[in-house]
């Protein structure tokens, strides 16, 4: 059973308090559809597509693969590289280092970080261009020449931007990408090994990753996707906790987990996994039918039209918004972390092992030859 509710006027608004609390589980094709009720101006909703029977493990139930895994040692992947390639374990590091240090070269000097103009709010960020204007903040990913490839640096900037809009006095946020990407995922310089080898990479690279979804779940306003290009990686499977995601026609969604050796992230294995799991590229239109975006719009028109709805939706009783999505969230939050957490421990696990370091390696050298 499809349940759509329509709100046009306050006295709507109102009522929806009190629906909130309610939550519509249906079955079909062995899916939940979790219908989050947006206050759009427009009576836009999006669906979730929620998988209730086979969600992850909890933490501790995760305790198997840790075991397993996390005895996995930079010397053992370097071992194991280098029976793959019949060279030492030495040789098989260095080879590594030198592939991915050839590639960040060949990207150019701002591979590692693109500097971009100040921006509002009384915040400086070097990768981001953060605006408020018509009570909406505007996140903006302002890496074009690199396809708004994600850095760690980056990461943590927009960690910085989410919760400097969370205090400011704006009605909603919106996140896109400038120039012809959305984003391209995550940075070449990501992939260099840093000094404590694999093991601390991976375990500082799960903590902000944690850091970063978690800011995510706990943002209070809503937030909107402007999806302007092609998204790849954790760009897309953060979008199933965005309240209003508008796609661009020309717009592709795509999350390579397995072609790396990789598993799901950003609570993606809760939001929507039957919709991106098996590392298919998705159209704009597809992406929609399946209810991971709410709207595709002309490339032509994207801008204009997309704004103006944006405008008239600021335009709504700014705490009526911000209650309504609270309690909307507080239904799952808990769940959110959970799954975040268990997301993040199995990622930990596929980055020390050697078959996600074998995948990522074949990925490089492959692009090498480019």
């Amino acid at each position: 059973m499809w349940v759509s509710l329509t709100k046009t006027t306050y006295g709507h608004l109102f009522i929806l308090f009190f629906l909130t609390f309610l939550r519509v589980n249906v079955t079909l094709n062995r899916k939940s559809l979790f219908f989050m009720i947006s206050t759009d101006f427009f009576s836009l909703h999006k669906p979730f597509f929620i998988k209730t029977t086979h969600l992850p493990p909890l933490p501790g139930q995760c305790q198997h693969w840790q075991t397993h895994t996390t005895t996995t040692t930079t010397t053992t992947i370097q071992h194991k590289a280098a029976v793959n390639v019949d060279v030492s374990q030495d040789e098989a590091r260095q080879q590594y280092c030198n592939l991915i240090g050839s590639l960040v070269e060949a990207e150019g000097p701002s591979s590692a970080q693109e500097a971009a103009s100040p921006v509002g709010s009384g915040a400086t960020y070097k990768t981001l261009l953060v605006t408020t204007e018509d009570d909406i903040t505007t996140i903006k990913l302002n890496r074009p020449a690199k396809k708004n490839a994600i850095t760690t640096e980056m990461y943590s900037e927009m960690i910085a931007a989410l919760e400097q809009a969370a205090k400011d006095q704006s009605v909603i946020t919106v996140f896109t990408g400038a120039g012809d990407f959305y984003c391209s995922g995550n940075d070449l310089t990501n992939f260099q090994l840093k000094e404590g080898g694999v093991e601390e990479m991976a375990r500082q690279g799960g903590e902000l990753l944690r850091k970063y979804v978690r800011a995510y779940i706990d943002f209070p306003k809503p937030l909107v996707a402007v999806v302007n290009g092609p998204a790849v990686g954790i760009s897309v499977t953060l979008l199933g906790l965005f309240d209003l995601v508008y796609a661009t026609e020309r717009a592709t969604f795509h999350t390579p987990f397995s072609q790396l050796g990789q598993s799901a992230e950003g609570c993606s294995s809760y939001t929507f996994p039957k919709i991106m799991g098996t590392a298919k590229r998705l159209t704009a239109a597809q992406a929609c039918e399946l209810g991971l975006v709410t709207e595709v719009f002309p490339d032509s028109s994207f801008q204009s039209e997309v704004w103006t709805r944006l405008k008239a939706y600021a335009k709504l009783p700014r705490n009526s918004l911000a209650f309504s999505k609270q309690l909307i969230r507080s239904v799952e939050k808990e769940r959110l972390y959970a799954v975040n957490d268990a997301e993040v421990e199995c990622l930990i696990g596929r980055w020390m092992s050697d078959e996600c370091f074998n995948a990522v390696m074949s990925f490089f050298q492959a692009k090498a030859k480019l």
